[in-house]
């Protein structure tokens, strides 16, 4: 058919030499660039072989380069991908140049090309570590058919003296090759000659040479060729109409319209940026109040006083003041600025004055927040786009977190020691506000009279409170609802690497809100809110999250008609909003710490009302939403001031949130191929160590002087205690994803923060084939958590238990607890080690129960009298090491470590010193004497050995 178009119709024009010199260039950068990057990252490594190391061997072959070593396996595989594309297109044009009429060898050859393709793929992308069958299989298949396909080429070769010349010479060099490469091979393989494999390496090398090189010679050929790409429908002048103008016109009175209709404008996607960067500071603020709040109670055990900070968020009260209100809107800047003393904390060593940094940041944030939605609530649009900046800065701030495994790297908490990012936190900060902060078209703030509110204020304050409640306990973390619902081993729901689906379905609800925000504030969607709450609550596993899901997707959908509906009654409401808010955390707080604190029995374990009356909260405030025609005025005005900087470019940041979210799960996903530190001797290093909440005696965050701890102790089963960290006062953390991921163990995280523990976790390099979480009886005082674990552990299953009992007030609890957890061990007809804290003192009172006939348990080590606390216990397992290091500041509690050998009897209590101990065996010595960082072995100064 003739081209629609006469003139004009080629688009783009390359001539066939192009093919083969881009197919050359980007093999060759291929083999070279893995060559360089191994010769300056890993030279001794890929120059050793199985006999031999530098400097008798000192040239890699071509397999140690490429092979499995990071990164320069990566960089084969990029460029060999790249060399994929033209390496078909050359294949086709010699079938193309070669093919004549009744002749089969031009098609047979085109298929050994194919072949030959197809097969170096294969090998390039199945090493000998993946599967070594196969990547031999692909590498054979590839030399044999270079033979076919190098004799088809020089056979079909065309009338081109100068190709064919350098063809026959390639070939010949290549074949030629061989003989030495095999000589060299076998002078290094049978008779293990040395140095005889460097030389092997560079006939290999020269192989890939003259492989490549062959191949090249077919630039010559392909002179006479052109790539053309021609237009035959003038697609390619502009004028065809695409999906987005569809759309368009379709929906052009919809909301979705703004979305594909607006162009991009750098300036104003930077103004997005700016904005949704402001609501993440805010939300990482607000988010480490309760955190820095939460230390003062944790050394006071029970009420500090301190506790009075989590009401500076009632900041926005101030607002209520017509002169109060002005000045903070013309200056709201200032307001901004003056809030990023949440940010400049971590520079401040005491924690008291770190506190009150804190809490004045947060204050301000909150007021000068209020102040911009109070401000632009006569203009719908501007109104939005704030409200859509500050929730998806939650998003934003959720995601950072779920990239450092729970902490979020601009906490006061952090710094460039444990992970902060604080400065360049603090330096994107200033830039957001410089550039997002504008004055307003109402600088006094003034609600449009058509929007006078017809509904209780009390109303839409309980709505706000419910909202930002929901948002701060359940959604500032994407794991916490992913830990409501765990319920251990095997896995039946989402592990904390699929925190990915809690973002993806705040950024649904986000953009169902601006959308179909109508369906979204209907008593339909409350309702459904509610079932989703009640599943949240009642259910666990993938069932239980699908609660959550429902629950996230509501509550980010009404975020802005409730937040435009609080504007409509004034600033105090606001303000009574954040007060409401602020009793809700408290009554979050009652359900767990009800031992310590005043009224407390009457909260206790009770989130089912704390959750009910997050819903009813958010009913009261869809309760007071604006009546239908208030709506549609609402609405016309919306499209009227519409501006350039519309929900468009919010929407482009959300997605880009949430492609980073979704990468972030990509790496985060646990490998599960974890190797126990003494594997060849069977051993079994345990511990228990009680972390404190992973606040360390300065306030700062402790995950990493934790892991380098258990690391270098080389644990290989730990029980962590007080690690229940999912709640607002705590910053809603989980220090065993990072413990765990960074330290290659598996992990059960144990009782949720929906059963009302303080916690108690496992990590283990041993697989873990199955786990119950037990809550142990505590009729008056705080649950006792307990794990109980079945491990793989070189084949043979040994369960560990790890078990946290109540206080020593609570004799009564702790007799139940001791008689419970006697029976539980008992009962179990596997070997078995009890990592736990008790509260006893070695031979006194409940000790007994733990240890002797009624739980048929030992003592790791019956003469150590100074105990109080932490205790090890086993049974069927030989008991080889036992000692105690130091703490250091990083909790209130030592770390004790005991060594067991599988597949061993239980043994005496005849101690040996540690020259009669087999290596393997030993604790490490780097923590005798003065020990390490203030880790040292103590109580006996070092550690002791078992017959």
């Amino acid at each position: 058919m003739a081209p629609k178009f006469k003139e004009g119709d080629t688009v783009v024009s390359v001539n066939g030499r192009w093919v083969s010199w881009l197919h050359t260039i980007v093999a060759y950068s291929a083999f070279i660039g893995a060559l360089v990057t191994g010769m300056c990252l890993h030279y001794q490594k890929i120059v050793e072989n199985e006999y031999y190391g530098y400097p008798q061997e000192w040239f890699p072959s071509v397999s140690a380069t490429i092979g499995d070593r990071y990164p320069e396996r990566a960089v084969f595989q990029f460029f060999i991908a790249m060399t994929s594309g033209p390496r078909f297109l050359l294949v086709f044009l010699w079938y193309i140049l070669t093919a004549r009429p009744k002749s089969k060898l031009p098609q047979i050859i085109a298929g050994v090309g194919l072949f030959r393709t197809l097969s170096c793929g294969g090998w390039t992308y199945v090493t000998s570590t993946d599967d070594h069958g196969w990547h031999d299989i692909f590498m054979i298949s590839y030399v044999v058919a270079t033979l076919p396909w190098t004799l088809g080429c020089l056979a079909l070769s065309p009338h081109n003296p100068k190709a064919v010349k350098y063809r026959k010479i390639l070939a010949g060099s290549f074949f030629g090759t061989l003989v030495p490469l095999v000589y060299f091979f076998i002078q290094h393989k049978i008779h293990k000659v040395p140095g005889a494999y460097t030389i092997y390496a560079f006939f290999e090398w020269a192989l890939i040479l003259f492989d490549v090189g062959f191949d090249a010679v077919t630039a010559f050929d392909f002179e006479g060729f052109e790539l053309v790409v021609r237009d035959l429908k003038g697609s390619s002048r502009g004028n065809a109409q695409q999906f987005a103008d569809d759309i368009l016109e379709k929906e052009k009175d919809k909301p979705i319209a703004k979305i594909y209709g607006s162009g991009l404008l750098w300036t104003e996607a930077l103004d997005a940026a700016a904005d949704v960067y402001n609501g993440y500071v805010f939300w990482s603020m607000l988010t480490s109040l309760g955190l820095t709040v939460w230390y003062f109670p944790l050394w006071h055990m029970g009420i500090s006083g301190y506790e009075v900070m989590v009401m500076c968020t009632v900041s926005p009260f101030l607002l209520v003041n017509a002169s109060v209100r002005s000045l903070v809107i013309r200056h709201v800047r200032l307001v901004h600025l003056l809030s990023l003393s949440g940010l400049l904390a971590f520079l401040l060593k005491t924690p008291e004055v770190r506190l009150f940094s804190v809490g004045f940041g947060v204050s301000m944030s909150c007021l000068a927040w209020s102040a911009i939605w109070y401000a632009e609530g006569s203009q719908a649009s501007r109104l939005e786009s704030r409200v859509l900046a500050w929730s998806i800065g939650l998003i934003a701030s959720s995601t950072t977190k779920f990239a450092f495994w729970t902490n979020n790297p601009i906490w006061p908490i952090m710094h460039a020691e444990n992970g902060g990012w604080n400065k360049l936190g603090l330096l994107l900060a200033i830039l957001a506000i410089l550039r997002s902060t504008r004055p307003t078209n109402n600088a006094r703030g003034d609600v449009d009279p058509a929007d006078s509110p017809r509904t209780s204020s009390t109303l839409a304050s309980l709505g706000l409170a419910g909202l930002f409640f929901g948002m701060h306990s359940l959604l500032s973390d994407s794991s916490t609802m992913i830990l409501w619902v765990w319920e251990g081993f095997p896995v039946r729901g989402p592990i904390a690497a699929n925190g990915v689906l809690t973002i993806a379905a705040m950024g649904g609800g986000v953009l169902f809100g601006m959308f179909f925000q109508e369906v979204a504030t209907s008593w339909t969607s409350l309702l459904l809110a509610g079932i989703g709450a009640f599943i949240l609550t009642s259910y666990h596993n993938w069932f239980g999250y699908m609660g959550a899901l429902l629950l996230a997707t509501y509550l980010m959908a009404v975020a802005n008609p409730l937040i435009s509906s609080a504007i409509r009654h004034g600033p105090g409401t606001l303000g009574l909003g954040f007060l409401l808010y602020n009793i809700t955390v408290l009554a979050h707080v009652w359900v767990v710490a009800y031992a310590f604190v005043p009224g407390g029995p009457l909260m206790r374990e009770h989130t089912d009302w704390v959750m009910a009356a997050t819903i009813l909260f958010l009913g009261a405030g869809v309760y007071a939403l604006p009546k239908a025609a208030n709506t549609n005025r609402r609405r016309t005005r919306y499209a009227k001031n519409l501006s350039n900087r519309s929900a468009s470019y919010y929407t482009y940041v959300l997605l880009i949130v949430e492609l980073i979210a979704l990468a972030i799960s990509y790496l985060r996903f646990p490998t599960n191929d974890y190797i126990p530190y003494h594997k060849d001797e069977k051993v079994i290093t345990a511990g228990i160590w009680t972390i404190h909440f992973s606040l360390d005696n300065d306030m700062w965050s402790s995950e990493r002087r934790i892991r380098d701890l258990v690391k270098e102790l080389e644990v290989d089963v730990i029980g962590l205690l007080e690690t229940d960290l999912q709640r607002i006062i705590m910053g809603n953390r989980d220090t065993t994803q990072f413990l765990a991921e960074d330290l290659g163990m598996y992990v059960d995280y144990g009782p949720g923060p929906n059963k009302h523990t303080w916690g108690a976790a496992l990590l283990s390099k041993f697989p873990i084939i199955n786990s119950t979480h037990h809550l142990l009886p505590s009729p008056v005082g705080e649950l006792a958590p307990a794990v109980h674990a079945t491990l793989d552990a070189y084949g043979e299953l040994v369960d560990v238990v790890v078990f946290h009992s109540g206080q020593e007030e609570d004799a009564e609890d702790r007799r139940l607890q001791s008689e419970y957890l006697a029976k539980l061990m008992r009962e179990s007809p596997r070997p078995l080690i009890l990592l736990s804290y008790l509260v006893i003192k070695p031979g006194e009172g409940n000790y007994n129960t733990y240890v002797g006939d009624k739980s048929r348990m030992k003592d790791i080590d019956p003469s150590d009298w100074d105990r109080w606390c932490e205790y090890i216990l086993y049974k069927g397992i030989r008991r080889a090491g036992y000692a105690r290091v130091s703490r250091s500041t990083i909790t209130d509690t030592e770390l004790q470590v005991g060594k067991f050998v599988v597949g061993q009897p239980e043994s005496s209590n005849e101690q040996i010193s540690e020259d009669q101990v087999p290596e393997g065996l030993r604790f490490p010595s780097i923590f005798r004497g003065q020990g390490l960082r203030d880790h040292r072995y103590h109580v006996f100064d070092e550690p002791r050995y078992f017959v």
